[in-house]
């Protein structure tokens, strides 16, 4: 009984979020309310796209933090400086081939019992600069930035 009346529920909320036009109060739509779907407009946050005579240059700001348990500030500098680098790469394949996000959601009397998002990116950097680097209080900062050509894509 309890399903039934939770899947009556479910049709007639979809029925009216699949109208064109938000429709008017009538017995399916007296338990909800009906929403007309609006579609997203593709131009708000436009890509850029590389042209075949020109370059772009992609630049971004690795983070690092050393650890506590260093044996010298040298030690310290370069785990630092290590794992700033390593952020920097990630951040210029995210830019360059996109982030896959992957969720998970454990629910159970209708409550969320456990929620999981995982994210990757798959990709090879090459050819890319350490502009600069700062370390300071122990957070190293590298800046990293990149130059691609339409030429390095083309096959």
């Amino acid at each position: 009984m309890k399903y039934s009346l939770f899947l009556a529920m479910f049709l007639s909320l979809s029925a009216c979020a699949t109208a064109n036009e938000i429709p008017p109060v009538s017995a399916t739509c007296q338990t909800a309310e009906c929403i007309k779907p609006q579609r997203i407009a593709h131009d708000v946050h436009k890509a850029k796209t590389l042209e075949k005579k020109s370059d772009m240059r992609i630049s971004v700001t690795g983070q690092g933090v050393a650890p506590l348990n260093t044996t010298s500030p040298a030690q310290a500098y370069a785990l630092a400086k290590r794992a700033a680098v390593g952020d920097a790469y990630r951040l210029i394949a995210e830019k360059v081939k996109g982030v896959r996000v992957d969720g998970q959601d454990l629910i159970k009397n209708m409550m969320v019992q456990k929620s999981s998002v995982r994210t990757s990116v798959n990709a090879m950097v090459r050819n890319a600069n350490i502009v600069e680097t700062t370390f300071k209080d122990g957070l190293c900062e590298v800046e990293m930035e990149i130059i691609l050509s339409h030429a390095q894509f083309s096959y």
